[in-house]
């Protein structure tokens, strides 16, 4: 079972700066053994063929905004570095064939997201946790002061919680995973992760009722816990009080109070526009954004730093990431990629369904495209969607004859 060691080595490493790499290293080397060794049944196995169209886009879109990035040595760095995601990839698909593995994977995937959950209900409690003390911003848990993404990665990794909890306990359990998952996520402070969360919730809700009205009061019913949850959370802490104080100004509807309710993201946007508009073909190159910045935001940019000449690191939104660093070129291969794995998911059986359920709303919670993001061009972030999407086309590839 090595293979699955290899797996959750990534996700177990995540927390610990770069880390991650290493495990996703071996698999990638593995990976490329694995496919010479099995090059006749690569050609044919479903979950590899589905990773490597997806990672053709996502890889395209970078690599066609290098030739006319504005700093085009990081540009084509990020390309080249990139490359290792695809036999990681096909690692995943070929080694994670038997599917009886699959409810441990989950298992054990929900199961170290429980332990991170639990050090930030110590924190939450006592102020400090693994990653040392809490912050004077939000909940930083067993990721670090310096390293504020507790609340994000919670709420993309909660679906693993959820099934896990379903296939045990039902609807019960569904309900323990959802408040015991909901006050770290709050405290956290990420409005992203919120919404994220709140998207997983509703489409468990969904899947345990499947029927209107019985929707309805399961919505109700997470919704009281909700306001419960926020105000507790608005009581007993300064910094949420602060951040749900900041997010209610978008309700006064002027330009000013929305840029303020969304920690000036509104500027970053209207610049990202800017950017596209001036480089609509091919954007100003993957990870460029902080370096182009500077040529097309407003005079009086807080985030322009004069010293260094650079901006905002990057668009905080998905679609507008793809369409100034990439262009329209890159969204339309970004839109081949999602129609080819929604696709995918459409013409598998209820089983592969069933093992894929918890990285696919992982994915779909993760790309919400109403929302802020992190960079998915990033080597952190990156990894993690790149893990997803290993684990989702593995899982709807798992097939015993094959293994």
């Amino acid at each position: 079972m090595w293979p699955l060691w290899i797996v959750l080595a990534v996700l177990l490493l995540l927390p610990v700066g770069r880390a991650s790499e290493a495990p996703l290293a071996i698999g990638a080397i593995a990976g490329l053994i694995l496919a010479w060794r099995e090059r006749d049944v690569l050609r044919t196995q479903v979950g590899a063929r589905l990773a490597l169209i997806v990672f053709a886009c996502y890889w395209l879109a970078a690599l066609l905004s290098a030739p006319g990035a504005v700093v085009p040595g990081k540009t084509w760095d990020t390309v080249a570095v990139l490359l290792r995601f695809v036999p990681f990839a096909v690692f995943a698909c070929l080694a994670l064939r038997k599917t009886a593995w699959w409810p441990r994977l989950t298992d054990a995937c929900a199961a170290i997201v429980l332990l991170w959950l639990l050090d930030a209900w110590v924190q939450i409690l006592t102020g400090w946790s693994l990653g040392g003390a809490e912050t004077a911003d939000r909940l930083s848990g067993i990721f670090g002061a310096g390293n504020l993404k507790l609340g994000p990665v919670l709420a993309v990794l909660s679906p693993f919680v959820f099934v896990a909890a379903r296939r045990r306990w039902g609807w019960r359990g569904l309900a323990v995973a959802f408040v015991f998952q909901l006050m770290p996520i709050l405290f956290a402070g990420s409005r992203s992760g919120w919404i994220m969360y709140a998207l997983v919730a509703l489409a468990f809700a969904w899947m345990q009722t499947r029927a209107p009205l019985r929707f309805a009061a399961w919505v109700l019913a997470a919704a009281c816990a909700a306001v419960l949850g926020i105000a507790v959370a608005w009581q007993h802490s300064g910094r949420f009080d602060a951040r749900f104080d900041r997010t209610l100004l978008a309700l006064q509807g002027s330009e000013h109070a929305l840029d303020t309710a969304s920690a000036g993201r509104l500027r970053i946007w209207t610049t990202a526009a800017r950017m596209f508009a001036a480089h609509p073909i091919a954007g100003v190159g993957v990870r460029g954004f902080r370096y182009a910045y500077p040529l097309y935001a407003q005079a009086g940019d807080a985030f322009v730093d004069a010293n260094t000449d650079e901006g905002a690191y990057h668009a905080h939104q998905i679609v507008l990431e793809v369409l100034s660093e990439t262009g329209i070129a890159g969204l339309l291969l970004w839109l081949i990629g999602a129609f080819c794995a929604i696709r995918a998911w459409r013409r598998a059986g209820a089983p592969a369904r069933e093992r894929a359920l918890a990285p696919a709303l992982a994915l779909a919670a993760m790309t919400f495209p109403l929302n802020t993001h992190l960079a998915f061009y990033s080597a952190w972030w990156g990894l993690l969607f790149w893990w997803l999407l290993a684990l989702y086309c593995a899982a709807l590839g798992a097939d015993d004859h094959a293994a």
